[in-house]
């Protein structure tokens, strides 16, 4: 009875450690606290912020005008014709059709430049993100701040199983 109950003992220990052994090795990281942490971030949010500024400098400008001319009109409407009254009505609505466009062409070339400047940034953590991943022999690393795999072994990618399931090649 004791043999029996140490042979089933070593096999479960025996099984309990070839599990722990295949099991894959995971691992995760706050993306957003990285890269808060990296000098480079700093001046990528301050090249934004400096390409930014010179935008709501221009915007600032045209406000003031619209501002302007739309208390002047107010204040000369009673005594303007009613042919004058169109021209600078039309006048201040061109202002604004000129402020939105501008408000908007500003926020799709921030975007850009916010793209074109965290690319480096975002590709430099990636790299160190791989590199630690190979070096301590992790499987998968996920990233807590958004919720997705930043890195896993292309042994366990199964798209081309799939694809062949679906018979696509």
């Amino acid at each position: 009875m004791k043999k029996i109950v140490i042979i089933l003992a070593c096999s479960i220990l025996t099984s309990g450690i070839v599990m722990a052994q295949s099991s894959p090795k995971l691992g995760w990281i706050n993306s957003a606290d990285l890269l808060q942490s990296m000098p480079e971030k700093s001046k990528a949010d301050s090249d934004i912020a400096k390409y930014a500024k010179s935008f709501q400098e221009q915007i600032d400008i045209m406000m003031k005008e619209y501002q302007t001319k739309g208390q002047q009109f107010q204040a000369n409407e009673k005594t303007m014709t009613d042919a004058m009254k169109e021209v600078r009505m039309k006048e201040i609505q061109d202002l604004q059709n000129r402020i939105e466009s501008t408000q908007q062409s500003a926020q799709e070339k921030l975007q850009a430049k916010k793209q074109d400047v965290y690319a480096p940034v975002l590709e430099k953590a990636d790299k160190a993100i791989q590199a630690v991943a190979k070096e301590k022999n992790y499987d998968y690393i996920f990233d807590k701040s958004a919720g997705a795999l930043l890195y896993g072994k292309d042994a366990d990618n199964i798209l081309p199983a799939v694809k062949a399931k679906l018979g696509i090649k």
